[in-house]
């Protein structure tokens, strides 16, 4: 026992004294793991490597709602989902070993059932070109959630990506999402040539809440009823850090143009066959962060449903960041969404101020941020009022995160 206790004293205090400049890894998809961090394991060789890892948010948010679906004889009132949360309680591991597996193990504390597991996967490395990844992750789809999630730009996503779409009343137990999320699955990816990757991905599609195996054949097209999901990237200056602000990066270059497309063949019940197609774009330079997203999703009944009607949403956002200070990091964003549908008229846009504070040394980050959802274009003021139902009219949030 103490063999093995001084082997790994000594392994940390070589690996510590051999790296002379911080390497970033954030595969994980949590956090930025350096390797100027003491509590990593790595052999001599660097072919394994074991590096725990802990993300916890805590945040406080207030919440104001419009009259508009509130009922005052119940004594529903304005505000609500207030008070303090934790949105992130991550406790997870990851590493490498025999040069050509890297691995990953998460659990998010703060939720239950089977998004108590948040992420499991390894990944397989045959060549540049192709690896081959398997288990629980992100599904290649859209900048914000596949950025590292303890380095998102503002505390909460766009609104465009999470909230539920808006179909004629008798429809309204199907409310799919633009965003996909974790989900399980298995995936291609690699590098084409020096500036290309792809991405392409066969997963259940049913979220991260869902750990097990439950789908069955399409009726209408004969295959299996999964999400079929692929994306495209090119970096013409080089790898794209998956972050929207981290103060070890002020002195990158780095662009991101990507496209991707997935289908998710009988969705909601089996009720639906929702298409979706994003485009990205995101840019790092030194101190100043810029991304922008458009998508569009196609919504069609399965012919069980014996329904003609199909629906076509569109989405997208605009944001930045700044470091006026190593530290400080102001934050805007402008998001939009036709929430229901493009059959109506009428959009959301909903823009949004942040700033965040990294106190230097401590893992610690202190953000803020207000969104007000605004209602344009509507043909009717019941159409108006519709439209942004069970979302925040005023939204602000302050988290304190700490990561190691």
């Amino acid at each position: 026992m103490k063999s093995i206790i001084l082997s790994i004293a000594m392994t940390l205090a070589a690996t510590a004294q051999a790296q002379t400049s911080t390497s970033l890894d954030s595969e994980n998809g949590v956090v930025t793991i350096g390797s100027d961090r003491m509590f990593q394991i790595e052999s001599n060789d660097g072919n394994f490597s074991f590096k725990p890892y802990l993300m916890l948010q805590t945040s406080a948010s207030f919440n104001y709602y419009d009259d508009e679906g509130l009922d005052k004889a119940y004594n529903q009132d304005n505000v609500a989902n207030s008070g303090f949360a934790i949105p992130y309680a991550v406790l997870g591991f990851t590493g490498k070993a025999y040069k050509i597996v890297t691995y990953n193990l998460s659990i998010n504390a703060s939720k239950s059932g089977g998004e108590l597991l948040q992420q499991a996967w390894f990944d397989v490395k045959a060549s540049n070109a192709l690896a081959v990844k398997v288990g629980k992750f992100k599904t290649p789809f859209s900048h914000a959630y596949l950025t590292t999630l303890g380095e998102s730009l503002l505390p909460q996503l766009p609104t465009s990506l999470t909230a539920t779409t808006i179909m004629p009343h008798v429809l309204n137990a199907v409310t799919p999402r633009i965003g996909t999320g974790f989900d399980l699955g298995v995936m291609a990816h690699g590098s084409i040539g020096k500036w290309f990757g792809y991405e392409a991905g066969i997963f259940n599609g049913t979220g991260s809440n869902v750990n097990t195996a439950t789908k069955t054949l399409s009726d209408d097209w004969h295959i299996p009823s999964l999400l079929y999901a692929t994306r495209f990237t090119w970096e013409p200056m080089g790898k794209m850090p998956s972050s929207q602000g981290n103060p070890r990066l002020l002195n990158e270059d780095r662009l991101l143009l990507a496209l991707s497309a997935n289908i998710n063949v009988e969705s909601e019940s089996e009720s639906t066959n929702d298409t979706r197609i994003g485009v990205e774009a995101s840019w790092l330079h030194h101190r100043l962060y810029l991304g922008a997203e458009m998508y569009y999703m196609h919504v069609g009944f399965t012919d069980r449903q014996k329904i003609d009607d199909t629906f076509h949403y569109l989405g997208g956002y605009i944001q930045g960041g700044y470091f006026v200070t190593p530290q400080t990091q102001l934050a805007l964003r402008y998001d939009l969404l036709d929430r229901n549908g493009t059959g109506k008229d009428g959009m959301l846009n909903m823009p949004a101020v942040g700033v965040n504070y990294f106190i230097k040394g401590t893992g610690l980050k202190l953000s803020a941020m207000y969104q007000y959802t605004g209602r344009t274009g509507h043909a009717t003021q019941l159409d108006r009022d519709n439209d942004d139902l069970g979302l925040t009219t005023h939204s602000a949030t302050l988290m304190l995160q700490y990561t190691f």
